[in-house]
């Protein structure tokens, strides 16, 4: 009893809320008086009744029995309430969520993918990149960036990927990012160190040979393009940034620029839409968030993101918040969760370990889970986002023995709802593998859990790029999983119509003033003179090598008379009829 508060302090309400959601993020880890905050306001220096509160059962069974929040009663009347708080405890204790229990299983090695040259590039990207149709993952490659596309609906591609599969192959420098479409399964984007985006387009059986042709190159940035993302809900829009500290806003079916933005200082690290598509967040490396309109640029707020110096990445959560993951001064991992309109001010701010690698929030939706996969970590961890303090939940951590070298998340419409499978990774290792890990909830039942699967993305898109660039936004098109979801047939392949060039409206001169225009029947006889040539070329070719033929036939016969390396001295010569 020596550690109890004082029994005859009456307190109010909303101060007893305040003191005991202080005292929950006390007991959750969190030691810095600036992160914790109760309702009324931030923690008051020294805050003695932390220790006391905590450490005693006691405390807390007056936080859930007193009754106008008054602690006026006799030392036999508290006894009786902790023996009934202990009575209670079991379901206290233990955060009730439908997804503490979630686990990972990693398949077997034969159900996997093998033999994979993953990027050694040591720039800060995932590598991998998956839809329900394909798996896309950034390999090595001489003369230039390729990267590799796996169709998932074949039970035969699993396993042992031969070493001359075909690749996508048409970068001239390593690629650096590689991104699905959310509306069509079959395109692809990605950026390289040869500055160029280029968007693909793949046939549903996979490839048969190596892609070489995109659909259209995006030319733009200055310098390397390490980032690509799609927009969530407008068709065939698209977002680059590259080591130039250019963003740029394409419209893929016109093949041109919509926005551009140039109010970073220095190299974009992440970015993400939010919900509906109308706000950007960045990370930059000059340390700061940023807040903007992707239509104009606009910064609308920032805030200094974490104090270190290394990669940071920030999330947009469903509903409006944002998620970051950083290092602290003394290279800490951190993560941190803040709200819009006070980006400076973290509501939580959680130091994890002292690990240098780079980790990627990975985000769900459906279920406001985030997971956390390092660059170079052998682990998982998964933590779920509430509205009840102290907000970001750590569940578990899911352990391999190898550590990652990148890392790709399948959207939930490729999740198996028979199982109640959640979340599916594509981990790469440094040893080629591809390891498939499934995120499940344990449930007895084999019938469609509604709760597990809410009305999830689906891959039709809200809006066309012009209604977007014109001021209209829209919530994401949902599916339900009840009947599980089937690919559909490849939809339309995604088609450039490249704008009119001004200066071909211009009228053509006069024929006092300038070259008449070239009528078809000369282009037709050039055509034919073309051809022509080409015949004749051909037929030079063909004389030439057997000339070159008989040359070598001839030097083959030469040295056959003379002996090998001889110097022809010992050569018959042949005689005319008259010679002696």
């Amino acid at each position: 009893m020596g550690h109890l508060p004082n029994l005859r302090v009456k307190y109010t309400e909303i101060d007893w809320i305040a003191y005991m959601q202080e005292v929950e993020g006390f007991l959750n880890g969190t030691l810095d008086y600036k992160y914790l905050k109760g309702d009324t306001g931030p923690l008051v220096y020294p805050a003695g009744f932390l220790k006391k509160g905590s450490a005693s059962t006691e405390a807390r069974c007056i936080r859930f029995e007193t009754s106008p929040f008054r602690c006026d009663f006799d030392a036999r009347s508290l006894r009786l309430r902790v023996s009934h708080f202990h009575a209670k405890m079991s379901f206290r204790v233990v955060r009730s969520s439908k997804f503490r229990h979630v686990y990972g299983q990693a398949l077997k090695r034969e159900q996997c993918y093998d033999n994979i040259r993953v990027s050694k590039s040591s720039w800060d990207s995932t590598f991998c990149a998956v839809n329900p149709k394909f798996l896309a993952i950034i390999v090595e490659s001489a003369g230039g960036g390729a990267f590799i596309v796996l169709p998932l609906n074949k039970i035969t591609q699993v396993g042992r990927i031969p070493a001359d599969h075909p690749l996508v192959g048409g970068h001239k420098g390593p690629v650096l990012d590689i991104a699905w479409c959310p509306h069509n399964d079959n395109v692809i984007a990605s950026g390289s160190e040869d500055c160029v985006v280029k968007v693909w387009h793949i046939p549903d059986h996979g490839l048969i040979k190596t892609l070489t042709e995109p659909v259209v190159d995006l030319i733009y940035h200055q310098r390397r393009v390490g980032l690509v993302l799609w927009h969530p809900t407008a068709l065939n829009v698209l977002l680059t940034a590259g080591s130039d500290n250019q963003v740029v806003i394409w419209n893929v079916g016109t093949g041109e620029a919509l926005v551009h933005i140039d109010c970073h200082p220095d190299i974009v690290y992440s970015a993400c839409f939010n919900w509906d598509g109308s706000k950007l967040l960045t990370t930059c490396k000059d340390k700061k968030i940023r807040i903007l309109n992707p239509r104009t640029g606009e910064v609308e707020s920032d805030a200094i993101c974490h104090e270190g110096t290394k990669a940071t990445r920030a999330i947009f959560l469903r509903h409006g918040l944002v998620f970051t993951t950083g290092f602290s001064k003394m290279s800490e991992r951190q993560y941190s969760l803040r709200t819009p309109d006070a980006l400076g001010e973290p509501i939580v701010m959680v130091e994890l370990d002292t690990s240098n690698g780079v980790m990627f929030p990975l985000y769900d939706p459906d279920t406001n889970l985030v997971y956390l996969c390092g660059k170079g970590d052998s682990v998982i961890r998964y933590f779920e986002i509430t509205p009840e303090p102290p907000f970001v939940h750590y569940i578990n951590t899911f352990q391999t023995p190898d550590p990652q070298r990148g890392i790709g998340m399948m959207p939930k419409r490729g999740c198996d709802v028979t199982s109640c499978e959640i979340s599916r990774f594509y981990r790469l290792n440094n040893s080629g593998l591809c390891q498939v890990i499934t995120m499940t909830v344990p449930r007895k039942s084999e019938l469609f859990q509604e709760d597990l699967y809410p009305d999830t993305l689906g891959d039709t898109a809200a809006l066309s790029a012009e209604e977007w660039i014109e001021g209209k936004d829209a919530e994401p098109i949902l599916i339900s999983l009840k009947d599980g979801y089937k690919p559909p047939e490849s939809k339309a392949s995604i088609t450039v119509t490249k704008r009119s060039n001004m200066l071909n409206k211009i009228p053509p001169k006069s024929k006092s003033g300038g070259a008449s225009p070239v009528s078809d029947k000369t282009l037709q006889e050039f055509a034919d003179e073309i051809r022509k040539l080409k015949a004749v070329i051909v037929k030079h070719e063909t004389r030439i090598c057997k000339l070159e033929e008989e040359v070598a036939r001839a030097k083959a016969a030469n040295v056959d008379e003379d002996g090998p390396g001889g110097d022809g001295l010992n050569a018959s010569v042949q005689m005319a009829s008259d010679e002696v």
